[in-house]
């Protein structure tokens, strides 16, 4: 049954349903955890199973596979499967929520990926922006141009870590009318978000120390760690209720983790927003064992409608959160103009900073200040926002239509970003290295994980208007992983 979840986890008749397939898988998990099965006990067969739940071979198969993939069962050659020998039912479970990585490998793929989206004539679905022609171009423009003319010769001074006074003040300014309080002293404008990502890692661990990631995560944070030489602790991250707090806390009793890189809000590539009781509880255990967060933020503006969504800056009185964000999203991706709430680690960022790249662009910073300081980049933010949700709808309906049977669809309210599943034996590299051949490209999930957990999964972009091109690759898409499923198919059952 093909499902397409929205924003609360329903299908498209409005009911929240499992797939038949997940039906079993959770039903077999219980019985492991509960000791029914024990580890080393033999499962029911493919075709046991099948009689006994009326469910198809293919289904069994897949369920079973999806218990692989999470370490509940090993499948082992003429013998069928068997929950994990090695670890009792409630260690298999903490294993699967939370993976160790002493050296994060990622950059070349991501690479490699990046790269093959450069084609001019690609069907972009795997870039990580939105539509560039979504941004008030001329209006950032005019400011620019304007910046460049009245550009002062103390420019260069003016604008040293931590960055223009006045383009502090006005995002201190915005934040209070969220109901945030934060100082413009504590704030640091960089070279995009990324810097003040890898500002805010640098400033609170070093060499060898131990950081949480999301599972999936933003490939970003995977490239920082690798380039930093830091380990990661990769916690289970729900597609709907997001990060896992039981999970999270197990990971700072049996490691000295120093800090945490998270989204809270539209998560990349998810798409999850945490819900405040949860942002609270959260922040609470941060402090209970003295871990810094980097709250990754780019996406806080592309709220669906209704009130903002709120970081967990907003629950931090201790300083101990960085709260990292940028106008990449929102504005103008060219720009690269980020900014980080440093809290109680502002002046040793802005130091760090001096040595590192000395200066974010003053004609920049300048250009934005006038921006936000003579339009209205609420108006503009209201146009997006209301853009963004009509393109990803209809994008939605296009997938559900031509995407195969067992595939499941994740979109959630606000930001850009859709969630693909295919069968667990999909691997979505081979998808996207016959995509790319086709000028379509896609963002496999391999580039989210540093386990093997997401090897399935994709993420496509659909902030882009929907015209005959790309209509008719959503359709060769949807080609293209039929072809994998029968190839899969045909190698199985042989």
């Amino acid at each position: 049954m093909f499902r397409c979840y929205s924003a609360i986890g329903v299908n498209r008749d409005g009911e929240f349903k499992l797939a038949k397939y997940e039906d079993l898988v959770y039903q077999l998990k219980r019985q492991i955890n509960s000791g029914v099965w024990r580890a080393g006990d033999k499962l029911p067969s493919l075709r046991k199973q099948s009689e006994h739940s009326g469910l198809s071979l293919m289904t069994v198969l897949h369920a079973y596979q999806v218990l692989e993939s999470q370490g509940y069962v090993v499948s082992q050659a003429r013998s069928g499967y068997r929950v994990t020998p090695e670890l009792k039912a409630a260690e298999s479970h903490q294993q699967v929520a939370v993976s160790l990585t002493e050296k994060v490998d990622i950059n070349d793929f991501v690479f490699e990926v990046l790269q093959a989206g450069r084609n001019p004539h690609m069907v972009n679905f795997g870039f990580a922006y939105p539509d560039p022609s979504l941004y008030p171009r001329q209006q950032v423009n005019r400011s620019l141009m304007s910046a460049a003319r009245n550009l002062p010769i103390s420019s260069t001074f003016d604008n040293l870590p931590p960055g223009n006074e006045e383009l502090r003040t006005i995002l201190a300014k915005r934040y209070a009318t969220k109901g945030i309080n934060i100082s413009p002293e504590e704030i640091v404008i960089t070279a995009g978000a990324l810097e003040a990502l890898n500002l805010s890692l640098q400033v609170c661990t070093k060499p060898g120390d131990w950081v949480v990631v999301e599972s999936p995560t933003f490939y970003g944070a995977l490239q920082s760690l690798e380039r930093l030489g830091l380990k990661a602790l990769s916690v289970r991250t729900d597609t709907i209720t997001g990060i896992d707090l039981d999970a999270l806390e197990k990971a700072f009793q049996s490691h000295n983790v120093k800090a945490c890189w998270l989204m809270s809000n539209h998560q990349n590539p998810l798409g999850f927003t945490l819900t405040l009781e949860k942002k609270q509880a959260l922040n609470d255990l941060l402090n209970r064992y003295n871990v810094a967060l980097i709250e990754d933020d780019v996406y806080a503006e592309l709220y669906q409608e209704g009130a903002p969504v709120m970081p967990v800056k907003q629950f931090d009185h201790s300083g101990n959160v960085m709260l990292c964000s940028s106008f990449s999203k929102s504005l103008v991706s060219g720009f690269r103009i980020g900014w980080v709430a440093a809290g109680k680690r502002a002046l040793q960022m802005q130091k760090l900073q001096l040595m590192s790249t000395l200066a974010t662009s003053a004609p920049i910073q300048l250009a934005l200040t006038d921006y936000l300081s003579k339009c209205n980049y609420e108006t503009h933010l209201k146009q997006l926002r209301k853009k963004l949700h009509e393109r990803k709808k209809e994008m939605e309906c296009l997938l559900t239509k031509y995407l195969p049977s067992g595939v499941n669809i994740t979109s959630q309210r606000g930001g850009y970003f859709i969630w693909v599943e295919l069968p667990s034996s999909i691997d979505a590299v081979d998808v996207f290295h016959a995509a790319i051949k086709q000028n379509i490209s896609i963002a496999p999930g391999k580039m989210f994980s540093v386990t093997e957990h997401y090897n399935h999964c994709m993420r496509l972009n659909a902030s882009f208007e929907l015209n005959d091109k790309t209509v008719q690759a959503i359709m060769t898409l949807g080609q293209i992983i039929s072809e994998c499923m029968l190839a899969n198919e045909s190698t199985t059952l042989k």
